[in-house]
């Protein structure tokens, strides 16, 4: 995978768009740390990828709020707890807008 510079995609963008369909996905980084991925696309494949993309992000975040909740402990709470914690938030809440 190719990495390149935001400098070098505002200065070199044209031999970028040439390389890019065989790169197939290049690495854009800011003071050395990557901060976005560009993916060679075409109109029949736009959408398979953005939604592709929006998957594996999605599953990412569940990923990590897993992890965070049995760090936390909080992974065996039963519906139970859920929802006497849910009706203590809305009660604490009413209080306020009163």
């Amino acid at each position: 995978m190719k990495f390149l510079s935001v400098r070098d995609l505002q200065t070199k963008s044209a031999q970028v768009w040439r390389d890019l369909p065989l790169e197939k996905e290049m690495v854009i980084t800011n003071n050395g740390r990557p901060v976005a991925v560009i993916t060679a696309v075409n109109e029949e494949t736009v959408e398979k990828s953005l939604a592709s993309w929006r998957q594996v992000r999605a599953t990412q975040a569940i990923v990590s709020v897993q992890k965070e909740s049995m760090i936390k402990g909080t992974d065996n709470i039963t519906m139970d707890q859920i929802d006497s914690e849910i009706k203590e938030a809305r009660r604490e809440r009413q209080k306020r807008t009163v």
